[in-house]
């Protein structure tokens, strides 16, 4: 199979690089040619492909001509829907980074263009292939929460902007820490809840954290209502310390009318410290679920519970923090259109 990724702009991206560089049966070419945005110390382009040892073409146009299967679209937020577009023009079936895009009318026309096109829309949302979340849906698809009265969920990590400087840039990226980790939970949610939808969006948010630094929110809260009844709040923030050790954080408590259930999706750790270099590390160990994202999209689900996010579920979960922000500014809650 071959499979094109389309720019390295996210921090995703030189990872499925290695991943699909060490799956059988894959051949991989990426482009990266959109990098007059990049910070100073951001390697990007050929020379990052040349670090990672994977096959680069200048140009989309020299990729698409290669004829891919598939594609990953892992550029900046609001450049997603040209690319996806692209790819449904020929013929290529899509994964897209999250969030889907930066507004709604983007994101419904990548869903209708891929229909059209009779490709398959898929959205990298890999928390979805932490065990600790077949383990929480298991228990409230079987009743043994009881009914679900209220979840709470934090997604924290460090400010990217020494990584990646479009996550700040408002244009880009749509928004700040509310854009980028509002939609992780918002993807459980939809999947856990089974058909209901969220109706109203109430979020606060400030960037006194960076204000100094960047213009966009770099902290938020975010209360969910949903037509089941239930209430979601959300820690949507870039609120680690920028050298501490580099682990975005997902966690939910989950109160049913039967039993609350905590969970950690990133839990699966050794943590220790380095004496060598004298900081603390962590050492991932279990499931790669960027692993499991890209073979449930290359392979099929085969024995896998959860599915793949596809294009409606991902604009459901972008319209809610559409509703944020506009909840921002208006200082009320939003309902969700």
């Amino acid at each position: 199979m071959r499979v094109g990724l389309l720019s390295f702009a996210h921090t995703h991206a030189a990872r499925y690089a290695q991943l699909l560089r060490a799956m059988p049966g894959i051949e991989l070419l990426t482009s990266d040619p959109d990098i007059t945005g990049a910070g100073p110390r951001e390697v990007r382009g050929a020379a990052l492909a040349g670090q990672l040892g994977v096959a680069y073409a200048e140009d989309y146009a020299e990729l698409f001509a290669w004829g891919p299967d598939a594609v990953i679209v892992t550029a900046e937020n609001s450049r997603h829907r040209e690319l996806v577009e692209m790819a449904a023009r020929h013929g290529a079936d899509v994964l897209c980074e999250k969030p889907l895009a930066t507004t709604a009318e983007d994101g419904a026309a990548m869903v209708d263009a891929c229909r059209a096109a009779g490709v398959r829309l898929a959205v990298a949302y890999p928390v979805r292939f932490s065990p600790a979340y077949a383990a929480l849906r298991d228990a409230v698809r079987s009743g043994r929460t009881g009914r679900v009265l209220s979840v709470t969920g934090a997604n924290n990590g460090r400010l990217p902007a020494d990584v990646r400087r479009w996550f700040v840039d408002p244009h880009l990226a749509g928004g700040g820490a509310l854009m980028d980790h509002t939609v992780h939970v918002a993807d459980l949610m939809d999947d856990l809840f089974d058909g209901a939808r969220a109706v109203e969006v109430y979020a606060q948010a400030n960037n006194l954290l960076y204000a100094e630094s960047v213009a966009v929110d770099t902290a938020g809260l975010v209360v969910i209502r949903y037509d089941n009844g239930v209430v979601v709040t959300v820690d949507c923030s870039w609120s680690q310390p920028l050298h501490a050790v580099s682990r975005d954080r997902l966690e939910l408590q989950l109160v049913g009318a039967e039993a609350t259930v905590d969970a950690d999706f990133f839990g699966q750790l050794v943590s220790g410290f380095d004496e060598k270099n004298h900081r603390p590390m962590d050492i991932p160990w279990g499931t790669d679920v960027n692993e499991e994202l890209l073979k449930a999209f290359l392979s099929g689900p085969g024995e896998r519970v959860v599915p793949l996010a596809d294009g409606e579920s991902a604009l459901r979960s972008l319209k809610i923090v559409l509703a944020g922000y506009a909840s921002l500014r208006s200082g009320q809650p939003a309902a969700i259109r």
